[in-house]
Parts: structure tokens; sequence; C-alpha cells
């Protein structure tokens, strides 16, 4: 899998993932020869992005998928 760190402002820090910016390693990948499902992997664990490459270069049909957990929990 492709390695991704992201940090995030407004956080300062670095995060477990970005799905935004997963989602662009991906795309980017493909641009360097990388198939779809593109595997990620990052703090937060293992990712895979599907997609279709159109003739023009664009890209449809984008999804990202991966593990989800609860990691906060409030009351108003």
């Amino acid at each position: 899998p492709w390695p991704v760190r992201t940090y995030e402002r407004g956080v300062e820090d670095e995060t477990y993932s970005c799905g935004t910016g997963v989602t662009a390693v991906a795309l980017a990948a493909s641009q360097r020869g990388a198939a779809s499902p593109v595997r990620l992997s990052t703090p937060g664990g293992l990712l895979e992005v599907s997609f279709e490459q159109q003739p023009g270069g664009g890209f449809t049909n984008v999804w990202l998928s991966g593990p989800a957990m609860r990691v906060f929990g409030g009351e108003l």
C-alpha cells in the first residue's frame, strides 16, 4: 500500500487519516501507473480508493472505503 501521513491545520498535529488527502494521493498515484483500487496505509489503518479514469484525464465513481470507529461521544 501507498503510505500516507496527514498534518491537519486547525488540529496542528498529525491525524489518523484524511479522506480528502488519501483520495488525492490515490488519484495522483494513478497518474504514475497505479490501477484502481489503490490501497493506502495511514496511521488510522488501511484504506482503499476505487475510481474510473476517463479518457480526458478526469475521474468518476470515486469511492473511499476503510474501517470506521467511534472516537468521541457527547450530549447537548
